[in-house]
């Protein structure tokens, strides 16, 4: 993954296109060699340019961005103030994003372009961010990935594994990721990371995830799953091919992962045609794979390799190495014999000898090393050359084992040095293939990813959504939280509509954990689900024109930054003014609850009013709130765009009944003491809040408890008393005047 800035600076005399990214890779190369071809072809089109990784650190970026020269931002600003401006609009905690534009203004800075007559010391300056997406790519920030559990990392409670770190959580990509290859996880990660409202793609998706849940397709979804297990990391071998490090383990892999190919081309050349992802597996899985199994098979002696720990070939394929294999096979025996003539020429003290084969050395003879063999000297024998003592046995070359050398070789070098050879030229005749195994890769990973979303959809009851380029907004007919009904015994379903210009602002309200926040979530889950080509929990789901998902839900507070948990919320709320458009959908929950509710209702207010001005170009809006005084005291103007959506309760005496079904309407009142009591506080503490509650939306004056204030003041009384029992009237230094002063009369405002 690459490109976090594509940034484009057009002047009359010479256009520049300046790409900018944290992270530069073989795609990335391609890319730019794609882009510098075609401005070869067309004088016309912008220039490249390329910038050195060193503009890229993550340190001096910051320091880049903190020192700019903004028009948009005060001069009178501090270091901290320009941060919490700028972290609304840049998103510091994203690395590749922050290094991307460090590098960006480097480079404005190194050409000085806009004040190239200026002074040195004058910087470019900056007019404003905006924020361009790839087409057909849906814009979703990390806030919302994290608040609707798309993602969630979690330490991993192995004891061996703490040093790798995190293992997925309760996350909607840890329910669907049942994919059975390593790439096929990537690649949905990748899906999830890339929503897009690319309407041929999605059904195209959809349409495989459809035939495989038809009833008669679960026995060939199950066996293409079982196949896809055995795809491996082919890009990886390949490397190892290049680099001449490939391992024994690393044969048997790519055996498998190509006769697993070849069976699932097979399957779906069984498969309709007219899906095309069948028809691609059936036409791109070429004859070449059954070439590269069929040499493998033929060579390589899979066994062999293993027990050595090195590549072998299988017999027939060498002559050569035949025959030498059959030599030094046959050795032992051969030796027994030559070791057994050469104790009849040694001395009779010796009671017994054996030829040994070393290789790198060759033939030696073997003898055990005799009581008066004590000093090197003692080692020498007439006819023999020492060569070396080892564990009690000294070693000697003789005629014979000279003779040997010279007629057998050193047989095991050989050997690997014609293997070796083999194994080369096998690795170039599927280096030679490598394009249709890199193909089977991203077919198979695409399969997988598509029968891990099958598989969910099946056992969780999901259906087709489907999508509609003239709706904006969604439609969904008893939706349900994909999460929350894995966790609940009964989920109650609910549906959403916000296409049209009618009730684009839903604002919804009800009492505390009537599940207000769940239903906000499931909308926006359910929508993203949707863009990445999956089924959805519900019963129907409409997609229109979707091009971002913005959140406020969860407070988070930010200590790299210096954020406060409102000042995070600020942020949030100000990237959906200042990116959200009317295709645009919004999810806010409780926001304005982190100051002054009179504030925080203000500001809530005042956000829903901006979008209302817009008209026909306002956002689709989901707004959760306790604010009730937002609806009594007529804070938003009446009108087709506002729609107000209440949680279904029912009072049973002391009891409240949560139905958690969203129907038109607006709650009378937050039942927070009924949640107060559900939390466990005391029922005092619950009682005198319900009390302080009713003299506000009065207006009367609220007054200390009659019983508290009595205990009180006995308090001080007896604390009182029992100073003045422990004065010495006796004493002739004990002023009294001064006792008065500074103990009774204080505390007579408290008792009286």
């Amino acid at each position: 993954m690459w490109s976090p800035f594509f940034f484009q600076v057009l002047d009359e005399i010479n256009p520049r296109s300046v790409v900018t990214s944290a992270k530069q890779d073989e795609n990335m190369t391609r890319f730019l060699g794609k882009l510098a071809s075609q401005e070869h072809r067309e004088p016309k089109r912008p220039e490249i340019v390329f910038l050195p990784s060193v503009d890229f650190g993550l340190e001096i970026s910051k320091q880049r961005l903190l020192a700019g020269n903004y028009s948009f931002i005060p001069d009178s600003m501090t270091t901290t103030e320009k941060i919490l401006f700028l972290s609304s609009i840049i998103p510091f905690d994203c690395l590749l994003t922050v290094r991307a534009l460090g590098g960006l203004l480097k480079f404005l800075g190194r050409r000085r372009i806009g004040v190239e007559l200026e002074d040195y010391n004058v910087s470019v300056p900056i007019l404003g961010f905006k924020k361009f997406v790839l087409t057909h790519l849906v814009s979703i920030d990390q806030d919302t990935y994290s608040v609707l559990q798309i993602f969630k990392s979690e330490s991993h409670p192995s004891v061996y594994k703490v040093a790798s770190g995190l293992k997925e959580g309760l996350s909607l990509f840890g329910i669907l990721n049942r994919c059975h290859c390593k790439w096929g996880q990537k690649l949905l990660r990748l899906w999830f990371t890339r929503p897009t409202h690319d309407l041929g793609e999605l059904n195209s998706r959809l349409d495989v995830i459809q035939f495989f849940l038809l009833p008669q397709n679960l026995d060939m979804a199950q066996m293409l799953h079982r196949l896809l297990g055995h795809i491996k990391n082919v890009p990886l071998i390949l490397k190892r091919m290049k680099l001449s490090h490939t391992k024994v383990s690393d044969w048997q892999v790519l055996y498998k992962t190509v006769y697993s190919a070849l069976g699932l081309r097979d399957a779906c050349r069984s498969l309709p045609q007219s899906i095309q992802l069948f028809q691609d597996i059936a036409q791109e899985f070429s004859d070449d794979l059954y070439h590269i199994a069929s040499l493998i098979g033929k060579v390589v002696d899979f066994e062999g390799s293993l027990a050595e720990n090195r590549f072998t070939v299988l017999p027939n394929i060498d002559p050569e190495i035949d025959e030498k294999k059959r030599r030094l096979m046959g050795l032992p025996s051969f030796l027994t014999e030559v070791a057994r003539k050469e104790l009849e020429n040694l001395d009779s003290r010796i009671p017994s000898c054996s030829v040994i084969y070393i290789p790198l050395i060759g033939f030696l003879l073997c003898i055990p090393r005799l009581p008066f063999m004590v000093e090197a000297s003692d080692f020498e024998i007439e006819g023999l050359d020492f060569m070396f003592l080892s564990e009690e046995k000294l070693h000697y070359r003789s005629a014979r084992t000279k003779e040997l050398d010279a007629l057998l070789g050193d047989l095991h070098c050989d050997i690997r040095d014609q293997e070796t050879l083999l194994m080369y030229q096998l690795q170039c005749q599927v280096l030679a293939r490598a394009a249709v195994l890199t193909r089977v890769l991203d077919l198979a990973s695409r399969l997988d990813v598509l029968l891990a979303l099958a598989s969910a959809a099946r056992d969780y009851g999901y259906s087709r959504p489907r999508y509609s380029p003239q709706l904006l907004g969604v439609r969904i007919l008893n939706g349900r939280h994909p999460l929350m009904e894995l966790c609940a015994r009964t989920f109650v379903p609910n549906s959403a509509e916000c296409g049209g210009d009618k009730g684009r602002i839903k604002v919804i309200t009800g009492p505390n954990s009537s599940g207000k926040s769940i239903y906000l979530k499931q909308v926006g889950l359910i929508t993203f689900m949707a863009l990445v080509g999956s089924f959805v929990p519900a019963e129907e789901a409409e997609i229109g024109a979707v091009d971002a998902i913005f959140t406020r839900i969860h407070s988070c507070e930010s200590i790299s930054l210096g954020l406060s948990t409102f000042m995070t919320d600020l942020n949030q709320v100000a990237k959906a003014v200042n990116n959200a458009t009317k295709q645009s959908l919004v999810l806010i929950d409780e926001f304005g609850k982190g100051t002054n509710t009179v504030d925080g209702l203000a500001l809530l207010a005042a956000v829903l009013r901006h979008w209302l001005a817009l008209g026909p170009m306002c956002p689709h809006i989901f707004v959760a709130t306790n604010f009730l005084s937002l609806v009594q005291l007529q804070l938003l103007p009446q009108g087709p765009l506002v729609q107000y959506l209440t949680m279904e309760t029912c009072e049973d005496g002391d009891d409240l009944v949560f139905f958690y079904q969203v129907c038109e309407g607006i709650a009378n009142a937050s039942h927070a003491s009924y949640t107060a009591a559900q939390a466990g506080l005391p029922g005092n503490l619950i009682a005198r809040g319900k009390e302080v509650s009713d003299l506000i939306r009065s207006g009367k004056p609220i007054k200390p408890v009659k019983e508290l204030l009595k205990e009180k003041q006995m308090e001080n009384c007896q604390t009182l008393v029992d100073k003045f029992l422990k004065l010495d009237l006796e004493d002739p230094s004990l002023d009294l005047d001064i006792f008065m002063s500074q103990e009774v009369l204080p505390a007579a405002t408290g008792i009286l």
